[in-house]
């Protein structure tokens, strides 16, 4: 199939607004977990265990989000190539996924359990905003190219690379 050179997906669709959002999100948990009104959130006996699994999860978000090349996304995008190769062999959205790891990491470790709900609710936006957006435009560019790629590669979370049967 050949493919219109003017046809090809935007550089940058939902995911900064997304990362922007969760970042941000995150960044107020830090700053206002120990408030007043919410101290009855914190568990002292647990505070080096939530700080451990943040460090582990922002720890994890780098490294799922280091291997992204953002000129390497640009290029393809404007070349219509779909990266399927590198960390897109583990996670579809390794941008998105590490970002959400690590703004998740950073909640666990603010340590305040009224906000353990937030990496349940990242996942869930990001689930969403890729099904009803990048998704559905790599559906119409790429078909069943992307179809297979989806078969083998988890949307958001790395898991090492299934083969073809």
């Amino acid at each position: 199939m050949t493919r219109d050179k003017k046809e090809h997906l935007p550089l940058y669709g939902v995911g900064p607004y997304y990362n922007f959002g969760i970042l941000f999100v995150s960044i107020l948990v830090v700053v206002f977990r120990n408030t007043p009104a919410l101290s009855s959130g914190k568990i002292p006996s647990l505070k080096i265990p939530f700080l451990v699994i943040g460090i582990i999860l922002i720890v994890l978000g780098i490294i799922i989000y280091a291997p992204t090349n953002i000129a390497r996304i640009e290029k393809s995008i404007k070349e219509n190539k779909l990266i399927t190769t590198g960390i897109y062999a583990w996670v579809r959205n390794p941008m998105y996924s590490g970002c959400m790891f690590i703004s998740s990491g950073a909640v666990i470790a603010a340590g305040n359990v009224y906000f353990f709900f937030l990496p349940i609710v990242y996942y869930l936006c990001l689930t969403i905003l890729m099904i009803n957006s990048e998704e559905k435009w790599l559906r119409d560019l790429y078909g069943n190219e992307y179809e297979e790629y989806c078969k083998r590669v988890n949307r958001c979370i790395p898991f090492p690379p299934k083969h073809s049967s």
